[in-house]
């Protein structure tokens, strides 16, 4: 693949300290992510995988080894300018949507650019452009409890690009959501990668939310297991895995999604 990565990883390892002593929870992974990819991350409970989401977003350090984000190698860096980096470079999307209960959607989305130092009418104004992008432009004046677990997700994705970042960076994003939901999310997570070039780098325990990705790697008890394209003839159709259930009443799609309540599709 041409150009820089923007995500070149050599040895890097993981260990934490406990009452017994050292344990290893990542050891010696080496990969590059370049500009406009879409990988998915996979691994049993206790694989690894969240604690690599953790280091690969700045939001902990790594033992050893060697990483740069977007040219720049981390480990140079203060924790000031890990976040610098960090709020320059990735958007961030969790299983949890993370949204201030009492604050509008507005507000929601608008949230880092409050901590970027941005003006409250261009705050104003792009988070707005967010929320259209996502489908849910009319709803900027509500709040979290009205409106459904897929459109918080949704809200979720807006604060995520609101700093326009590279990179977005998302664990579980469809752990909470119904079938149907987490169909329209991942389209959504689609079309940002495939339109807007963003790179996605997503964890999963789900086959059929891993199908949507081109790249798989998976991890076993800290180690890098497989690395390579995804295989969408084992993982079947994706329509087919993902067909709604009886019950999964909720959609999310544009500004016709009606506020109910998803259903959990996996309880964790």
């Amino acid at each position: 693949m041409e150009g820089e990565p923007i995500i070149r990883i050599s040895g890097l390892g993981k260990d934490y300290l406990t009452a017994a002593g050292s344990v290893p929870a990542l050891q010696d992974i080496s990969l590059a992510i370049y500009p406009g990819e879409f990988v998915a991350i996979m691994g049993p409970s206790g694989s690894g995988k969240s604690t690599f989401m953790n280091l690969l977003g700045c939001l902990d350090v790594p033992s050893g080894g060697a990483y740069s984000l977007n040219g720049t190698d981390v480990r140079t860096l203060d924790r000031d300018q890990l976040a610098q980096l960090r709020n320059a470079v990735i958007g961030f999307v969790f299983q949890g949507f993370n949204l201030l209960p009492r604050a509008n959607l507005i507000d929601n989305v608008a949230l880092p650019l409050v901590y970027a130092g941005v003006g409250k009418a261009d705050r104003v104004r792009r988070a707005q452009e967010m929320l259209d992008k996502v489908g849910l432009g009319k709803y900027g004046a509500s709040r979290p409890n009205q409106i459904s677990g897929g459109q918080q997700q949704r809200v979720a994705i807006a604060r995520a690009l609101i700093n326009r970042p590279r990179l977005i960076l998302a664990d579980e994003p469809t752990g909470n959501l119904d079938t149907r939901t987490s169909q329209e999310i991942m389209s959504l997570f689609t079309a940002l990668n495939r339109d807007e070039g963003i790179t996605v780098i997503l964890v999963t325990h789900e086959a059929d939310i891993a199908s949507y990705a081109s790249r798989l790697v998976r991890f076993i008890d800290g180690h890098l297991a497989h690395d390579g394209a995804v295989d969408h003839e084992m993982h079947g159709s994706v329509g087919a895995a993902s067909s709604p259930r009886k019950g999964d009443g909720t959609s999310v799609r544009g500004e016709d999604a009606a506020p109910t309540a998803a259903s959990p599709r996996n309880p964790r």
